[in-house]
């Protein structure tokens, strides 16, 4: 699972020096390359780590002896640390919205 963007993957949309110019329909409207396509490709990575850790558990706790523990442990770990940095992102925007509808006009 890989969340990082390099300035090399970063969508044109972030990066304004490269960005084309978006009429006010494209700029409303949003891209789906742009931050809500990144957040939604991380989300459903993490609900896949979710899920492929909660199916590893399920074949040990049925004594599948093709899965082991080791293997099912790490794929937990994995889907912990993600989620756990989805809560720290949802958390800072969260943050970030409270603070612009806190701010004077």
């Amino acid at each position: 699972m890989e969340l990082r963007l390099s300035p090399t993957t970063m969508p044109t949309t972030v990066r304004p020096t490269l960005a084309p110019r978006l009429s006010a329909n494209q700029v409303a409207g949003g891209a789906d390359g742009g931050f809500s396509g990144a957040l939604k490709s991380a989300l459903s990575s993490v609900s896949a780590a979710q899920n492929d850790a909660t199916r590893l558990q399920t074949e040990v706790q049925m004594e599948n002896p093709k899965v082991s523990l080791e293997q099912t442990m790490v794929a937990i770990q994995k889907a912990q640390i993600g989620f756990q940095a989805t809560l720290h992102v949802r958390n800072r925007m969260v943050q970030a919205y409270t603070d612009i509808m806190n701010m004077q006009v």
